[in-house]
């Protein structure tokens, strides 16, 4: 039965999607059989794992309006344990769609459901909005891991992220958890990453993780390259924090 982690934050630009993609990455490293999920309509984790989205015969666009079945969009990436069900950026229109389902928030889970006994880790990048899509991620994980920029305005938009958090374990999944907060963009030259770092963990104390992720130049690469930063430079510092993260996941979840 996989452990299913919703990656998620309304504020765009927090390293939503480099956490999702590296963090998967080093999960599947440690030998664990893993499947991102790529619910943002951006579909930068899709594009972060050398996935050429014009080719794709169908995607999680198509899974959430019942058009496809969701096992047959998954896709191997070129990592040993690491699996990928891509998106499009179609999927903004189908989530209008989605708006007059009879049971639009809970797509995703019937569809995570059809192959959670086929991984042991499932990981959904959701979109940096609270939107339907957003919903949908929340009520199908068991975990909420949420990436948190250290930079000013960092916690702006968080209370309101946690609420909608509570409703929804309140009224559809009270199974639903923080596993944690990370801080990313984490620049130690800097007193205001200092700052910031100190505010989360005021806020959130023992939920926050304790690797931070760096600003590091390779991480922000990678993705260009199509593959995570682990394999782009393993020596990296943010190939280093990542892999920390991922075994602070696998504590946490233990």
């Amino acid at each position: 039965m996989a452990k299913v982690i919703c990656v998620t934050n309304q504020k765009g630009g927090v390293g939503k999607t480099t956490t999702s993609v590296n963090l998967a990455y080093f999960l599947a490293k440690a030998k664990h059989r893993v499947l991102l999920v790529d619910a943002d309509p951006q579909g930068n984790a899709s594009s972060g794992l050398g996935v050429d989205k014009t080719t794709l015969p169908a995607s999680l666009t198509e899974v959430m309006i019942g058009a496809a079945d969701f096992r047959n969009i998954i896709h191997p990436t070129t990592f040993k344990n690491f699996d990928v069900a891509p998106t499009t950026p179609q999927l903004a229109n189908a989530e209008v769609e989605m708006a007059n389902l009879g049971q639009k928030f809970t797509v995703l889970k019937r569809a995570i459901i059809s192959v959670n006994d086929d991984y042991d880790y499932i990981i959904i990048d959701s979109p940096p909005s609270l939107s339907l899509l957003t919903v949908n991620g929340m009520i199908a994980a068991e975990y909420l891991l949420l990436p948190v920029q250290t930079e000013f305005y960092a916690l702006e938009g968080v209370a309101q992220l946690l609420e909608s958090m509570q409703m929804v374990k309140k009224a559809m999944n009270p199974n639903l958890k923080l596993l944690g907060v990370v801080a990313t963009m984490y620049d130690k030259r800097t007193s205001l990453s200092a700052e910031v770092l100190t505010e989360i963990e005021k806020y959130f104390k023992d939920r926050v993780f304790k690797t931070a992720i760096p600003r590091n130049v390779r991480v922000a690469e990678a993705p260009s390259h199509g593959v995570p930063v682990g394999d782009y430079d393993k020596f990296s510092k943010g190939a280093k924090a990542y892999k920390s993260l991922a075994r602070e996941v696998e504590e946490r979840t233990a």
